[in-house]
């Protein structure tokens, strides 16, 4: 599991390159639609899972994925490079998903099977390996999912979780290494099954 969850966030990691995404958001910013397509494609299940791990309903989740795209479509110029990309994306996804919460002023628990969905989406994972990570997904709160997912999903450091979530980096590594050891023990106690 543990060895699952670090190759995709590697894959994540490899497959966005921050001075790629630099260069698809400059792109962006001169009206390039083929460029924000392309950024939308890499960066869109990031998005989507932030803001489905805030917000907890995949119709509003979706919906925030998609005031995010339009808000980096409208503001790509104000990007400003740091060499951070993916951390300026999901800050917005963050701000916006953080609105809504705030607007609608409740949370309602998410469904497990949209939580398989948004963590078993990769094409590199087998049969078996989806359906060990839906179960072990199950034992992690909120906060420790979303940690896991957003460096799995997105290929996001610690310390760009930390910022992200606005989180001191201690309790992301705690609550990162924390989640890795439920779901080992929760592997381990099924293996001994």
């Amino acid at each position: 599991m543990i060895f699952v969850l670090s190759t995709m966030a590697n894959q994540a990691a490899r497959c966005n390159p921050a001075h790629e995404l630099d260069a698809l958001i400059d792109r962006t910013a001169n009206g390039e639609q083929d460029a924000f397509a392309l950024l939308y494609q890499r960066t869109n299940p990031a998005v989507y899972g932030l803001a489905l791990s805030y917000l907890k309903n995949s119709a509003e989740a979706e919906d925030i994925a998609q005031d995010t795209f339009v808000q980096i479509w409208h503001n790509a110029h104000r990007y400003q490079h740091h060499g951070k990309p993916m951390a300026w994306i999901l800050t917005i996804a963050r701000n916006l998903s953080l609105m809504r919460i705030r607007k609608q002023n409740h949370l309602q628990d998410l469904p497990q099977d949209v939580w398989e969905s948004l963590a078993i989406e990769s094409p590199h994972l087998t049969t078996e390996d989806r359906a060990v990570l839906t179960a072990a997904f199950g034992v992690l709160s909120d906060q420790e999912r979303r940690i896991i997912l957003l460096h799995a999903v997105s290929g996001l450091k610690h310390r760009e979780i930390a910022d992200l979530l606005e989180l001191p980096l201690a309790t992301v590594l705690s609550k990162y290494h924390r989640a890795l050891k439920k779901l080992k023990n929760t592997l381990q106690g099924d293996e001994n099954q």
